[in-house]
């Protein structure tokens, strides 16, 4: 029997047109004001997915419904509101920056390649930049997920996401997904080159803290290998810097709730570091971060400074993410080229390629078809 349409159907679709390919840049999220009941949405949708909190639902529900959210939202949004800009959040800012740039260095290259980004939690949403996608009858998907370490509460969400939206689709694209970069040579060379410029401005510290957002340790003993690729990439930034091991340190932020995360975590790291090896000159980066956001300007450059501080350090330092400077631009440019390999139809000459697709229209037409 028919009925309403189960899938979503792409009426822009035309015989003999070029394939088209996409990019998606994805993004955590963010709320769209720095209020209670902006924040409050957001969280419900982040702190809902079972993906970050891997407790069983009739437990967490009511902990999170009933507790969480109406305490939580006030708290955050006074967060949110001491790093919010005149143009909007941080996180948000940068993505259209980086959105921005990457288009611009794909026009100079002469690449029709269409590009989005959108938040795994919040606007502009998965569902609706991938819609989006199939109007400009985007034929082949890279989803990039710019988060340099995997991880399941991360990545694997966003590839959830995708899946989900791409099966409402009749006739859904060709699809390529980045798991992570966290060894990728360009991205250690722009990390390791920020922080040679910044130490060029600033003098270089006594001490070099690389600060990632924590997991529960349990992800690192069911196998994710979140923890192992965060100390690849700090080992291999210091490695590119020359440091010695007595120079850096790792250690990881953001706990959340009562359960044993990664160690060391920041907080008391930086206390340590101040009290009990004397460092009084503190700087802090945070890789795990490709753009600024609540985590790295609140967190660490406000509380951790203050930890900081008042341990017994006298000159802290945060240094920036990449934004959407040029480095970072040649960073997702980079990645994307790479990971588009072999996706043109590079065997034929573009002459040939028009006429092809043109012969291919002129069947389709004689055989019924209406465009």
């Amino acid at each position: 029997m028919l009925g309403t349409r189960k899938f979503l159907a792409n009426l822009n679709y035309e015989h003999g047109r070029p394939e088209k390919i996409g990019v998606l840049l994805v993004n955590l999220g963010t709320p769209e004001a720095p209020t209670p009941t902006a924040v409050r949405p957001y969280l419900k949708e982040f702190l809902s997915d079972p993906r970050v909190v891997e407790i069983p639902r009739l437990i967490w529900w009511p902990i999170l419904n009933l507790i969480i959210l109406n305490i939580r939202p006030k708290k955050s949004a006074e967060k949110y509101a001491s790093v919010w800009t005149k143009d909007g959040s941080p996180l948000m800012v940068n993505s259209i920056g980086q959105l921005n740039g990457l288009k611009r260095v794909l026009t100079e290259a002469n690449k029709k390649i269409a590009v989005e980004f959108a938040m795994r939690y919040g606007n502009p949403s998965i569902d609706a930049a991938i819609l989006r996608m199939m109007g400009q009858d985007v034929q082949k998907l890279f989803i990039l997920p710019l988060y340099p370490q995997y991880s399941g509460s991360t990545t694997a969400t966003v590839f959830d996401k995708v899946f989900e939206s791409i099966a409402k689709l009749r006739n859904p694209p060709s699809l390529r997904l980045r798991k992570s970069f966290h060894d990728y040579p360009m991205y250690i060379a722009s990390i390791a080159s920020d922080i040679e410029k910044y130490w060029s401005r600033n003098g270089k510290p006594d001490q070099l803290l690389f600060s990632f957002h924590g997991v529960p340790l349990r992800s690192l003993q069911d196998g994710d290998p979140y923890h192992c690729q965060c100390h690849k990439t700090a080992r291999l930034v210091a490695e590119k810097l020359s440091l010695e091991d007595s120079d850096w340190t790792i250690s990881f932020q953001s706990r959340f709730g009562k359960a044993e995360w990664l160690k060391p975590y920041t907080t008391s790291t930086i206390v340590k570091l101040a009290r009990e090896r004397n460092i009084k000159k503190l700087h802090v980066i945070c890789p795990g971060f490709i753009s600024d956001c609540l985590e790295t300007l609140e967190e660490i450059n406000m509380e951790a400074r203050e930890d900081f501080l008042e341990a017994g350090g006298s000159d802290f330092r945060y240094i920036p993410c990449l934004n959407f400077s040029e480095n970072a631009i040649k960073l997702i440019h980079s990645l994307v080229l790479d990971d588009l390999e072999g996706w043109g139809n590079n065997e034929l000459e573009e002459d040939e390629k028009e006429k092809e697709l043109l012969l291919q229209r002129k069947k389709a037409l004689l055989l019924g078809a209406k465009k």
